[in-house]
């Protein structure tokens, strides 16, 4: 069974479709975490530092995926605080979005990864594949079509209430500190996370069973 490793783990948006895998789901927030074990009771939770935990254990999977947050690389956080919000400070970019790139490109040579995050205010600082409104940073090829969804949101329109029905989750139970509509907003489409996934197993297995008959013939 395929090892995966889910950073910054929030509710699992990207990995509702996933299936045939052994996932360790990792996320500082306790409440989240709870509520990613009570939506994927056979996943292996933990609440910890997604950073330090991919440095530490990047070598026990097969796959991985890491979504570091996002806001201080977000195109609407940026407009805001350098136009007409006062009440948002600018924000060192958090670089730790490219010290995992680098860190996976380099090191991890045995399985497959991909970092998302959102297109910056400014021009990547290492290129990226676009898919829709996000940036994905992998070592295997995307498609070019991920399936995913779009989702369309109305001025008076219960934002909370759609995106929860679009992502097939309940934020109701949440008691931490995270707004849930921002919660809501980050979560990767369940078709685009599940394109991702097969594509990269695809490859996975292909790269096994090539392997395996390249043994038989020696």
């Amino acid at each position: 069974m395929v090892k995966v490793l889910n950073l910054y783990a929030c509710l699992g948006g990207n990995r509702l479709l996933w299936e045939n895998c052994d996932v360790t789901a990792v996320e500082l927030d306790s409440e989240l975490a709870r509520m990613y074990q009570d939506r994927f009771p056979n996943d292996k939770v933990i609440v910890t530092d997604a950073h330090q935990y991919l440095l530490d254990h990047y070598k026990e999977f097969d796959f991985i995926w890491t979504s570091p947050p996002c806001p201080s690389h977000s195109r609407p956080r940026y407009w805001n605080s350098s136009n007409y919000d006062t009440n948002t400070k600018p924000i060192y970019p958090d670089m730790k979005l490219y010290e995992e790139i680098l860190f996976l490109q380099h090191y991890f040579r045995s399985g497959k990864y991909v970092v998302e995050n959102v297109i910056p205010y400014y021009e990547p600082l290492i290129p990226a594949k676009k898919r829709g409104r996000h940036l994905y940073w992998t070592n295997f090829n995307l498609p070019n079509k991920l399936g995913e969804r779009e989702i369309q949101i109305c001025a008076g329109v219960d934002e909370l209430k759609k995106l929860c029905k679009f992502h097939s989750i309940d934020v109701s139970s949440y008691k931490g500190q995270q707004s849930p509509l921002t919660i809501a907003r980050n979560l990767v489409d369940y078709e685009a996370g599940n394109t991702i996934y097969k594509t990269a197993i695809g490859i996975l297995n292909s790269n096994n069973s090539n392997q395996t008959e390249l043994f038989k013939k020696q």
